[in-house]
């Protein structure tokens, strides 16, 4: 892999990653300071993460490394924090948000690449 692809593949990554943190801190109505912190914080901060690493990972398809990376935390939280949210699915209110949550994501993304694309 050449380095510009590698490093398109890197940003792209931690756009996705920043995408998801920003819409789960509006959505949960957690500050992101609370949500990049080093410590786990208040439950409600925790889920709030636990939600944001889960979307990178599922939405965007990034590895759990890349999604550790990109949250400053290890890839077997990541793991952790996707099984917890995945067991969680189960609660309707939690499935429609998340749902709702990837579509938007999904759609936020194709529109950020398709105005880089226009603007090569």
């Amino acid at each position: 892999m050449n380095i510009y692809v590698e490093s398109e593949t890197s940003l792209r990554a931690a756009a996705g990653a920043r995408l998801a943190e920003a819409a789960v801190a509006g959505m949960a109505r957690v500050p992101l300071t609370a949500l990049r912190g080093a410590t786990r914080g208040p439950r409600q901060v925790a889920l709030a993460r636990q939600m944001a690493m889960y979307l990178a990972h599922v939405t965007f398809g990034l590895s759990l490394t890349r999604v550790g990376t990109c949250f400053g935390r290890d890839r077997t939280t990541v793991r952790h924090a996707c099984a917890l949210v995945e067991d969680r699915r189960d609660d309707l209110r939690l499935e429609c948000g998340l749902n709702a949550l990837e579509a938007a994501l999904l759609a936020l993304m194709s529109r950020l690449e398709r105005r880089a694309g226009e603007a090569h």
